[in-house]
């Protein structure tokens, strides 16, 4: 919270010539005016973007409103038509907005209740004021039901009235079966989002998940800033399966609760390793009492367009524009106490970005054939809900959509040899991509932590869902500056220290140099994607691939 009246201050005369006189026509090639996208541009966007008056930019606020309002008069600007409801750029979704009370505890057996924040951190899928959740605690392993693959971590066992305790990721492959749960790489069984929701079918009273800095790839202080205070929700619907208890533990509390039902927990971690695992009933009971605030709101998706001359398909662009917003006020807190969640990386970087790229396409001489639409989401911080409800009511019918270009923060560490594309492998996306890489003296990364699942935990995986090739922006290893060491360790030091806190603030030693680079790739990328003569498609092996058979069969 360093600079709350930065804006009144402002040149005005200086921010419009950024950002108002970017019109210059292009040389007559036929793709993007790829020298419109400037680390200048993406700088004067990022500052407003994360600025303090618009307070962390969370759902249904007036900070998140004025990104939208900011993000809209943009896409206005720059020549894009309206993409959203009734002639707007706006796409209403509806929200639940919960506040837990900080009085919240956790009991577990005998033993003092696990305390929040320091030992759990918990919240509701039932929209009601006040949650009671009582039952008794069910060790279920990785909480998994895999029929193709013959796992079921739920056999035998009526959760009717229980509460799950579960090890998020996937069961590890085995050399007889180097392939299960993908290998190396992260299912979306292993997400966390997985985890509730097969809790919540199974008829679990409850679920408790397991944190621990290894599996999750982030520490405890992450949790507790993404997971209290103001939470979004979409409405439930009727006869929907929903929880009483959602709710993270620290490794040290599951330790605790095992050792309290007379288990161990590494015993038990190693024996739900393997297939045929049976669901142990711990015999205690746990019970807790969420008292919440709970508010029915709207906050918008940005939708702009980019009329192709063939208006019935699409090429998309996304990139969220919420954050974590503010943080409560706590006792001990200096008068100066910085609360606001400024977001700078995450993702006002990713915002700009994409602003620079539509800048390039606005200004390409001719018209694409396929439309490229632009897509701000909201509420992606709380379980991509934005873009959830974007598949769900999407302009174009899902077949319709030639891909998915996801920029979820950009690389601020300078230049490098590769742009990594997580998805890329999955569909055509991934040769077109090499092909224009080879074309600029780059190459196409793999994805430096496939285990750690960063392919479902962004805006295109509701998309990818319902058939959309599609593919997201990732942090790259190779970089080409005068010390790629202090680069990566640059790129280390925002996810082990910034992320998800309130230091994430713009940096003076950022080199916007690599994040320019970028941006002309996926603006040609996307270009070439709009004039394709066939459509992209997934894989034939890939689970994503079958929506989309299934549309054409």
């Amino acid at each position: 919270m360093r600079t709350t009246s930065w804006i009144a201050g402002l040149n005005v005369l200086g921010i419009v010539a950024i950002l108002g006189c970017q019109g210059r026509p292009s040389p007559a090639d036929e793709g993007p005016a790829l020298d419109e996208i400037r680390g200048e541009h993406i700088a004067a966007h990022l500052q407003f973007l994360s600025d303090d008056l618009l307070e962390g930019r969370a759902p249904s606020t007036r900070g998140g409103d004025l990104a939208a309002r900011y993000l809209s008069a943009q896409l206005a600007l720059l020549g894009f038509e309206p993409g959203g409801e009734n002639g707007t750029y706006l796409q209403q979704v509806a929200i639940v907005e919960s506040v837990v009370d900080p009085s919240f505890s956790l009991s577990a057996g005998p033993g003092a209740p696990f305390k929040y924040l320091e030992d759990v951190v918990g919240f509701s899928g039932v929209q009601s004021p006040q949650v009671r959740t009582a039952g008794e605690i069910v060790f279920v392993g990785h909480g998994i039901v895999a029929p193709e693959y013959n796992w079921n971590d739920y056999a035998g066992v009526d959760m009717k009235g229980k509460v799950a305790l579960i090890m998020v990721n996937d069961p590890p492959a085995s050399a007889g079966e180097s392939q299960l749960f993908g290998g190396p790489a992260l299912t979306y069984y292993g997400r966390w989002t997985y985890k509730f929701e097969e809790a919540a079918r199974q008829g679990a009273a409850g679920a408790i998940l397991i944190h621990t800095d290894e599996s999750a790839t982030y520490g405890w202080q992450v949790v507790q800033s993404s997971w209290s205070g103001t939470q979004y929700s979409i409405p439930v619907v009727p006869g929907q399966p929903v929880l009483g208890l959602k709710a993270w533990v620290t490794d040290r509390a599951a330790r605790e609760i095992a050792r309290r039902a007379g288990q161990d927990l590494d015993a038990l971690r190693k024996a739900a390793l393997v297939r045929g695992a049976q669901p142990v009933p711990l015999g205690i009971q746990a019970s807790a009492t969420i008292v919440q605030k709970v508010q029915q709101k709207t906050s918008p998706n940005v939708i702009g367009v980019l009329t192709g001359t063939n208006p019935q398909q699409g090429v998309l662009y996304t990139a969220h524009y919420d954050h974590l917003g503010m943080r409560e006020a706590q006792a001990g807190d200096p008068p100066d106490a910085d609360r606001i969640f400024n977001g700078a990386v995450d993702n006002s970087s990713g915002l700009s970005g994409v602003l620079e790229i539509a800048q390039s396409l606005a200004r390409a001489p001719a018209r694409p054939e396929r439309s490229i639409y632009i897509l701000f989401t909201t509420a992606e911080e709380s379980g991509l809900l934005g873009s959830e409800y974007f598949a769900a009511h999407p302009v174009l019918p899902a077949g319709a959509w030639a891909g998915n270009i996801n920029i979820d923060s950009l690389n601020m560490a300078g230049p490098s040899r590769d742009i990594v594309l997580l998805g890329a492998e999955r569909s055509t996306l991934g040769e077109m991509a090499k092909d224009l890489a080879a074309e600029r003296m780059r190459v196409v990364g793999p994805d430096p932590a496939p285990g750690n699942g960063y392919f479902f935990r962004s805006d295109h995986f509701p998309l990818a869902k319902v058939g959309i090739p599609a593919l997201s922006l990732s942090d790259p290893v190779e970089y080409t500056t005068a010390d790629p060491a202090a680069s990566t360790a640059m790129k280390d030091e925002y996810e082990n220290k910034r992320y998800h806190q309130v230091e994430d603030e713009i940096q003076p030693n950022w080199d916007y140099a690599g994040a320019v680079n970028d941006m002309q790739f996926l603006a040609e990328l996307g270009w070439r994607l709009a004039n394709a003569p066939e459509m992209p498609r997934y894989n034939e092996t890939e689970q994503f691939a079958r929506p989309r058979q299934n549309q054409t069969n």
